[in-house]
C-alpha cells in the first residue's frame, strides 16, 4: 500500500469521511472501496492537480459532497531526469508543476474554504535534506515543499488553520520499490532502526498532525526515516 492510500484508509478508521482524489478515478475508487468495505465513508474525485482549475474543482466538488473540508492531506509527486545534464528544461518543469505548485494551488483554495481548527499536512521527502535520489528536480521540489509548508502555517494562522509537514524517508511502498530496482544502492542504505518505514508508519504521523492532539504544532517538520537523515 502506497503512503496517500495507508493515509486515507487510516483517517477513515479514526472516524473522517475521506475524499479520495487521484488523477486516475480507478484508482481513487480502489481507496475508497477499501474504506468503505471496512465501513467507512468516501467518495471519489479524479483531477490533474498541475492545473489550478483542477485544485479548485477538487476543493468544490468535495464542499459540495461532505458539507465542508477539516483536514487536507496533499500527497503527490514524480520524479524525472538523472543528474542535471540528464534532466531537461521540460523535466525540470513537470516535476516542480506536479511536486510543488500543485501543494501551493491545493493549499491556497483550501485556505479559503476551511474553518479554525482545521490542519492541513504536506507530504515531502528526505530526498529535500540529502541528495541521494539523482533526481536534482525531484530533490529541490521537496526541499521547497518545506518552505512552502511554513507560508501556508503563516497564512493559515490568521484564520485558525495549521500547516506542518510530514517527510518519509525510505518507505517500503509500490513505488518505493520500484525506486530500489532503479537504484539498488538504496535498499543497503543503514537505517538507524535497521528497517524500511512502512506506508503505515507514515499514516500515523500524519493523522497525529491532523488530529486535536496536535493542536498546538504548526509550521513544523515532523521526519518519519528511522534516523536516517540525522543519525547516519
Amino acid at each position: 500500500m502506497g503512503n496517500g492510500r495507508a493515509i486515507a484508509v487510516l483517517a477513515a478508521a479514526q472516524g473522517a469521511t475521506v475524499a479520495c482524489a487521484d488523477i486516475s478515478a480507478e484508482a481513487a475508487a480502489t481507496t475508497a472501496s477499501l474504506i468503505t468495505d471496512a465501513g467507512g465513508k468516501a467518495i471519489v474525485l479524479a483531477a490533474d492537480v498541475t492545473e489550478q482549475a483542477d485544485c479548485v474543482r477538487l476543493v468544490s466538488e468535495t464542499i459540495a459532497e461532505l458539507g465542508g473540508i477539516d483536514g487536507l492531506v496533499t500527497n503527490v509527486g514524480v520524479g524525472g531526469g538523472r543528474d542535471l545534464g540528464g534532466t531537461s528544461a521540460d523535466e525540470w518543469d513537470m516535476v516542480l508543476a506536479t511536486n510543488l505548485r500543485s501543494h501551493a494551488q491545493l493549499c491556497g483554495a483550501a485556505l479559503e474554504e476551511m474553518a479554525t481548527g482545521s490542519a492541513i499536512v504536506l507530504i515531502g521527502s528526505i530526498a529535500g535534506r540529502r541528495p541521494g535520489s539523482r533526481m536534482p528536480a525531484y530533490d529541490a521540489s521537496k526541499a521547497a515543499l518545506e518552505a512552502l509548508s511554513r507560508h501556508v502555517a503563516k497564512e493559515g494562522a490568521r484564520q485558525g488553520i495549521r500547516s506542518n509537514i510530514v517527510v518519509p524517508g525510505l518507505i517500503d511502498t509500490p513505488l518505493g520499490r520500484m525506486a530500489t530496482a532503479g537504484r539498488p544502492s538504496r535498499a543497503k542504505s543503514p537505517i538507524p532502526l535497521g528497517r524500511q518505514g512502512t506506508a503505515g508508519d507514515v499514516a500515523d504521523a500524519v493523522i497525529f498532525m491532523l488530529s486535536d492532539e496536535a493542536s498546538y504544532i504548526t509550521g513544523q517538520e515532523l521526519v518519519v526515516d528511522g534516523g536516517l537523515s540525522t543519525l547516519v
